[in-house]
């Protein structure tokens, strides 16, 4: 049947499901809607966690994922309510018909003014009927926009990645990426001009022939041959086109609320990395209760210490070892293996994880550049990889304490960096604390 579209059966199987899309529209938003909201807050600690982890490639991923379902949690609460309201109207349709402006008995000022500018309930039900319709077909074709302008950057970072990774200057690999890399912005430009001006580009035949190659390659890459129907539909209908372009600033006005922050100080932001005036829950283990709750950088067990020890956790990430690679070169192995790897790939190189001798080596450089202070006096440590109770990677050790008087106390890390061949210390963190033993 899917084949013969012109069959007059067929076309009338088409009216018949238009006219009774609704219920499935609503059945779909509604499972959609659940399984959303379900998973945003795990998609948002995720989220957290890559961060923290400086995982680069998952936090671009999780971003996507997060605004894709943004979009759809928007658009599809909008499309329940206003198909909500259609059925409510339907129903007040059926109980007292259409709206008799004779028997609201109003002045010939309003009532000419209600005829013209309300006019008919039925044609309220019908626009009713085409937004939730527009809203419900535009919110999963916005998503294949997220999706076409996530495709393009990674392409885009991908070759520049390439081009970086490649030594030599003069080698096949640079000779093609940078012709690449510019016919990839110069078409991502045009496409984007393209999309903006409602298809532009197309309508001079002279231009039109210059734009078909970016065109033809980009319709691959953004996977719009998937869904490229759906566009084509909306631009020639007035009413679909208007309802997409309203949609955009709603977007970014929504974008624009969820960065309003109340500010209750003029000295102190509350959210400020911790020092000698400031204690921030996210250097304290023990405050970070909720589940998106990560250690940022540094942190301590916790505010009020009773045990005669107190332990510093240092978050692992790739800075801190292209640091060591600086204070001792033989760390640096031959090929980089950081990065997203397949299990069933076996990795030849130079790894530490089979080397104990350049394990020892490793951690004895990052306790040569890391040492711990509280208040002015330097205090003996020993750093090991370690995780915590969130599984966030990185360094710890445990410091004895028992000799401190009570009270407050800053436990300081400073640690050593190369800066134009001249080794310095600087401050990296500043952490209050109160030790009272029991």
């Amino acid at each position: 049947m899917s084949q013969d579209y012109n069959n007059p059966a067929f076309k009338k199987l088409l009216v018949k499901l238009q006219e009774e899309s609704w219920q499935l529209e609503l059945l779909i938003s509604g499972f959609a809607i659940f399984g959303l909201f379900s998973a945003y807050p795990t998609l948002q600690v995720a989220s957290k966690a890559a961060q923290n982890d400086n995982n680069t490639q998952f936090t671009i991923f999780l971003f996507i994922a997060l605004a894709a379902c943004s979009i759809l949690i928007f658009n599809l609460l909008l499309h329940v309510l206003l198909r909500g309201l259609w059925i409510g109207a339907l129903g007040l349709r059926y109980v007292s018909g259409d709206i008799d402006y004779e028997k609201l008995n109003y002045g010939k000022k309003f009532s000419g003014y209600l005829k013209k500018k309300v006019g008919s309930f039925d044609r309220y039900i019908a626009r009713l009927e085409n937004y939730c319709s527009v809203i419900f077909a535009i919110s999963f074709l916005l998503i294949f926009y997220v999706l076409a302008f996530a495709l393009i950057f990674t392409i885009i970072g991908l070759i520049i990645s390439l081009m970086i990774d490649g030594n030599d200057s003069s080698s096949v690999l640079l000779w093609i990426g940078i012709p690449l890399l510019i016919f990839m912005i110069i078409g991502m430009f045009l496409t984007f001009f393209d999309f903006l001006s409602l298809g532009l580009l197309k309508k001079k035949n002279w231009i039109s022939k210059l734009y078909f190659p970016f065109y033809w390659v980009f319709s691959f890459i953004t996977l719009a041959f998937l869904y490229r129907p759906l566009v084509y539909n909306f631009l020639d209908n007035k009413f679909g086109k208007r309802l997409s372009f309203l949609l955009v600033p709603v977007y970014f006005a929504l974008l624009m609320i969820t960065t309003l922050n109340y500010n209750h100080s003029n000295y102190f932001e509350f959210d400020e990395n911790s020092n000698s005036f400031v204690a921030n829950s996210y250097n304290y283990e023990s405050e970070l209760i909720d589940e998106s709750d990560f250690i940022e950088d540094i942190a301590i067990n916790s505010k009020v210490i009773s045990e005669p020890y107190v332990k510093v956790f240092i978050v692992f990430d790739d800075y801190i070892e292209d640091e060591l690679y600086k204070f001792n070169p033989k760390l640096k192995p031959e090929s980089d293996d950081r990065g997203i790897k397949s299990k069933f790939i076996i990795i030849n190189g130079n790894k530490l994880s089979d080397n104990k001798t350049l394990q020892k080596d490793y951690l004895k450089t990052f306790n040569s550049i890391y040492s711990v202070k509280i208040d002015s006096t330097h205090f003996d440590s020993e750093f090991v990889l370690g995780k915590t109770t969130k599984n966030q990677k990185g360094f710890e050790t445990y410091i004895g304490i028992k000799n401190l008087n009570e009270g407050k106390h800053q436990m300081k890390v400073i640690r050593k960096r190369i800066k134009k061949s001249d080794t310095t210390s600087v401050l990296d963190a500043n952490i209050p604390f109160w030790y009272y033993p029991d």
